[in-house]
């Protein structure tokens, strides 16, 4: 099963880097990847921005429209998920950790596997990790300096 693990440490504490992570409606300010969220896609979103299990919050990325329900929220440790739907990939999980460094920061891992589709899918093993570690690297930059924009491409 194809797989990634990436990492990324911010100088934010966990508090700050775990606000962000569970709050649907950060992820495209902070994300380079992400366009927006797409409300009409998403469901059971917090409007404090603390969303829960269950809740699907749905990304736009160009044209195409992915969505992910949460699964597991460990406070300030640890957030699950999984594909709602997704037109490359089936059966994809990810974990989402965080771990205080000695200095104050967070170290943020982040796993998943998946299966490939037909057609598009094959180019997942390849692409997903470098996206992937861009997701991390650009939670772990704006958590440390919010007035900081991710690069668009």
């Amino acid at each position: 099963m194809p797989h990634y693990r990436v990492s990324a440490t911010s100088s934010a504490p966990v508090d700050t880097v775990w606000g962000l992570l569970i709050d649907a409606r950060s992820w495209p300010r902070w994300s380079s990847g992400l366009d927006e969220l797409v409300e009409e896609r998403s469901s059971g979103l917090d409007p404090h921005g603390h969303d829960g299990v269950g809740a699907i919050r749905a990304f736009r990325t160009g044209r195409v429209v992915t969505g992910e329900r949460l699964t597991e929220l460990v406070p300030r440790q640890r957030m699950s998920y999984e594909d709602a739907f997704n037109f490359a990939m089936k059966d994809y999980r990810a974990v989402i950790e965080l771990d205080p460094t000695p200095a104050g920061g967070t170290t943020i891992t982040w796993h998943g596997t998946w299966r490939m589709r037909p057609g598009i899918g094959w180019t997942m093993p390849f692409v997903l990790p470098r996206v992937m570690q861009r997701m991390a690297d650009d939670l772990a930059h704006y958590a440390a300096d919010p007035a900081g924009t991710p690069d668009r491409p």
